[in-house]
Formats: C-alpha cells, sequence, structure tokens
C-alpha cells in the first residue's frame, strides 16, 4: 500500500504528540532549506517514519498549511488571548481594548517565525504556487477564533454595532498588525512610540465607527 493510499487521520494523545513534532520539525526545515526539502527529511528530524507523515497530512502542501496554522496561531495564544476573551467583562471597553490590543501586537512584533514564514512564501511562489493558495487560505483573513468570539460576544452586549463581523475583523486586524507585517516584510519594524501611537488611535478609530450610536 502506497503512503499517497492512506486516507485514515490518526487520532488520541500519542498521535498529537507525533504530529506536534512533525510540525515542529517542518518548521525548521521548510526555514532552513526551503519547500524543497523532502518529506523523508522531515520525517528524519521528526523521530517519525515517512507514513506516518503522510497518515497525518496526505501531502507535502498539506502539511506547510498547518505549518502556517501553527505560526498564526501563535500570537493569539496565552495572554494574547486571554486579554481578548476578557474584553467582555471590561468595564472601561476603551482601555481593556487598548491594553488586549498592545499584548497582540507585541506577540506579533516578536514572532520572527512567521515573518520568516511568509518571506518564504514570497521566495517559493515562482517554483511551488500551491503556497500562496495554502498561506492564502490560512492567513489573517482566517482570523482566529479569540478575535472573532470577543468582537461577536462585545456586539450581542450592545457594547459594539457591527453589521458584518467578517468586514469588522478584518479592519481590526488591519489597524493593529497589518502595519507590522507590511514594514517587516520589507526588513523595516515600527519603533516603541509609533506602535503605541497606531494602537491607541486604531482602538479610537474602530470604536468611533462600530460604537453604539446614540439615538
Amino acid at each position: 500500500m502506497s503512503v499517497d493510499s492512506v486516507k485514515r487521520t490518526p487520532g488520541g494523545p500519542r498521535a498529537e504528540l507525533k504530529r506536534q513534532a512533525i510540525v515542529r520539525a517542518a518548521r525548521e526545515l521548510f526555514l532552513r532549506e526551503g519547500f524543497g526539502v523532502g518529506m523523508d527529511t522531515i520525517a528524519a528530524e521528526a523521530g517519525v517514519s515517512k507514513v506516518t507523515v503522510y497518515n497525518h497530512f496526505g501531502s507535502k502542501e498539506a502539511l506547510f498549511t498547518a505549518v502556517i496554522t501553527d505560526a498564526l496561531d501563535e500570537p493569539l495564544a496565552g495572554e494574547s488571548a486571554a486579554a481578548l476573551e476578557g474584553l467582555a467583562d471590561a468595564e472601561d471597553l476603551r482601555a481593556a481594548l487598548v491594553e488586549a490590543a498592545r499584548t497582540w501586537v507585541h506577540a506579533v512584533r516578536t514572532n520572527d517565525k512567521v515573518t520568516a514564514l511568509r518571506n518564504l512564501v514570497a521566495a517559493e511562489l515562482h517554483r511551488f504556487p500551491e503556497l500562496g493558495e495554502a498561506w492564502r487560505h490560512r492567513g489573517p483573513d482566517s482570523h482566529h477564533p479569540a478575535v472573532a468570539g470577543a468582537l461577536r460576544t462585545l456586539t450581542e452586549q450592545g457594547r459594539l454595532a457591527i453589521p458584518d463581523l467578517h468586514v469588522a475583523i478584518i479592519q481590526f486586524y488591519g489597524l493593529l498588525v497589518f502595519p507590522h507585517m507590511l514594514f517587516s516584510s520589507y526588513g523595516m519594524t515600527i519603533d516603541e512610540d509609533l506602535t503605541d501611537r497606531l494602537i491607541t488611535t486604531g482602538i479610537d478609530m474602530f470604536l468611533g465607527h462600530y460604537g453604539p450610536q446614540d439615538a
């Protein structure tokens, strides 16, 4: 039986540990050697068989998508997710949004792996156009549940008035994290002072548009 014919995705705690090991190994090798690295090399780095890699992901493109998903979710894990989830209970929504945004943006600014993966897509796109498709499907447009959940809950509470959640989420990203992603793609950084000004004015712009309007 060829590895390409395997359809069942392994489950359970041990399988999840192997999956995580494969994703970690793949990320390091993709960044070090590019998308052309062989699946057998990834398997060896992860300490599993090549069949196991295919059992979990099916193809290199699917594995690369998983690597992207893992990297993009990192800035919205831990403190960032907790700060966003805590917005629903905040008495001062503006202050809470600013602090949550500072935590999130700091995580984005210090995550060099996401920047490196994005640069890898750009460098390899002419040889592997499927990478661009994988990035598109798992880029910031495919927003993290913590952001969507926070904005949805605030809308349900009547603290925000958002008629189109999808548009609002993209605008939220656009005001807070996209400037850093854009500048980093050119090898530039936004300093701390300008970062904070972008955050505070960005939150004010967002609330100015989506805050409940007086009758």
